[in-house]
């Protein structure tokens, strides 16, 4: 991919405005925050230049119209991804990717239709070379700080050398992005023993035990949020199971503390006691925090964010997006795929 074509020294990150339930208004704020937040970035939108500055104005927002790449189409939650690629070149998450493959931006960040950015991502930036599938990583607190699961739905039926790509990757993500030092990578079995798992988790944690990388070997679900895992490495399908029912502990929490300050006007006051203790905690679960989900394995920055996501959250993509150029994350992880001889084979002859 291009270098940026930039000579304000500011690094610039292209956000699809139209791709969120809420969009453009999110969008719009969004970007608005995170320039505000960090004064060496600037941010671009791509999307229907009237409809934003029309949105602008009735929200009495101010933002560089200069700065808006127009687009006429928009791809929607319901458009099948390919489908969309061949139908709609001229929509703002393709006209987004395209400006920043040219060298026009060093990220690209959109709260679309997930299956989509990821297709377009993959056929505009293309795949890193030695990359065969790429994944989706998902952030999640655990006890000690945080962690991370590749895949988390980009794939749902994953190969072993593809379970091997994810560990490189994901490594590399961790230690770059999370600041975890020499992170500990496992693969999810339904064991912590070597005889435990399918084929396709076996085969895998033979194949990266040779990478280099602080493997565990095979963990199992409670290490993920117990923290004895940085880098939890499975197939899209199982791991979109495990982040869903993740999201789902957050509204059990809220619910079980709701249904025991009902009880009583006394257990409703020892909660109130707690509530800014409770408050930081239930912050810790909140996506809006963390911002988006990386794709990894393309040859370009994408950062991928929830549909309904707030002004907060597309800031913190934004933010994240730019951390990840200016730390270098693409070069360094091509340098990490380029540096081991993953067997896409799996050892069948070709």
């Amino acid at each position: 991919m291009q270098s940026s074509g930039n000579s304000s020294g500011k690094c610039r990150v292209l956000l699809d405005a139209m791709g969120g339930d809420f969009a453009p208004l999110n969008e719009i704020k969004g970007a608005i925050s995170a320039e505000s937040d960090d004064k060496n970035l600037e941010v671009w939108l791509a999307g229907d230049k009237s409809k934003i500055i029309s949105v602008m104005k009735e929200n009495n927002l101010s933002f560089d119209i200069s700065r808006i790449v127009d687009a006429s189409q928009v791809v929607t939650m319901s458009d099948p991804p390919v489908q969309a690629y061949k139908e709609k070149q001229d929509s703002s998450l393709a006209v987004g990717l395209r400006f920043v493959k040219n060298g026009n931006a060093d990220a690209f960040v959109s709260a679309g239709n997930t299956g989509a950015v990821m297709t377009f991502s993959v056929l505009i930036f293309r795949k890193i070379k030695g990359v065969d599938r790429p994944t989706i990583g998902t952030l999640m607190p655990c006890v000690g700080g945080y962690c991370t699961i590749f895949d988390a739905g980009a794939s749902v039926d994953s190969k072993a050398h593809h379970l091997a790509e994810y560990a490189v990757l994901g490594s590399i993500y961790a230690e770059e992005m999370l600041n975890i030092k020499n992170p500990r990578v496992g693969v999810l079995s339904v064991g912590e023993e070597e005889s435990k798992g399918n084929e396709v988790s076996k085969k895998a944690r033979e194949m990266i035990k040779t990478l280099g990388l602080n493997f565990l070997g095979n963990v199992e679900g409670k290490d993920i949020l117990k923290g004895n895992v940085d880098v939890t490495v499975c197939d899209g399908f199982t791991g979109n199971i495990v982040l869903k029912f993740a999201e789902g502990v957050n509204y059990l929490l809220k619910h079980l503390i709701k249904e025991y300050a009902d009880e009583s006007i006394f257990k409703k006051i020892k909660v109130g006691l707690f509530k800014s203790s409770l408050k930081a905690i239930f912050s810790k679960l909140n996506y809006e925090n963390y911002g988006g989900v990386p794709l990894l394995g393309v040859d370009g920055i994408t950062i991928i964010g929830h549909g309904s996501s707030s002004p907060l959250a597309i800031k913190n993509m934004v933010l994240k997006a730019a951390e990840a150029h200016r730390k270098e994350l693409l070069k360094k992880l091509a340098g990490a795929i380029a540096s081991r001889n993953i067997d896409h084979n799996e050892g069948n002859p070709e």
